[in-house]
Parts: C-alpha cells; structure tokens; sequence
C-alpha cells in the first residue's frame, strides 16, 4: 500500500495474471474483520482499492496498525494466491 503510513486514506495496487475472483479486506491488530474493499471477480490486469480509514460502518478507526488480505482464486484454473500486509494509520 502506499503510502504507509498514512492519512487519512491509502491505496493498495494488485496485478492479476487471469480474470479471478478477488477478496480484498482490512483487519485491526485483533484480528476483527474492519472493512471489505474488493469481493468481486476481476479482469486480468493492474487494480487498485483504496481504503479510506472508515469501517464497514462508515465510522473512522482509530490509529494504529491495521493488516489487508488479498485472496485471488483463478476462475479459469485451480490457481490461488493469498497475501497479508501490515499498514499504520497515523492521525
């Protein structure tokens, strides 16, 4: 993501070597579920999502360290790919 740290918002950049089905979604430092930006199938290519600090509620989060998990599964093939990165909102 960049950039990191950040505020208030960042944008996280993905490529995608087949059309797949992709799970973006950010989690706090407990673990807990805080906002899904992507859950759609996607098209091969470059992509970006870009997180604005608030949870599924539209409310801000506070500062601190938050994860994002990136799951691409192909629709073509048996081919999947899940990453997980650390990021700091700083207010």
């Amino acid at each position: 993501n960049y950039p990191n740290p950040f505020n208030p918002t960042t944008a996280i950049a993905y490529a995608l070597p087949a059309t797949s089905a992709v799970t973006l979604k950010i989690y706090n430092a407990l673990g807990q579920e805080v906002a899904t930006l992507v859950s759609e199938a996607q098209s091969a290519g470059y992509h970006e999502a870009v997180w604005n600090g608030r949870n599924a509620g539209g409310s801000f989060v506070s500062s601190g360290v938050y994860f994002y998990r990136i799951e691409a599964k192909s629709l073509a093939g048996s081919e999947s790919f899940v990453q997980l990165r650390k990021m700091s909102l700083v207010k």
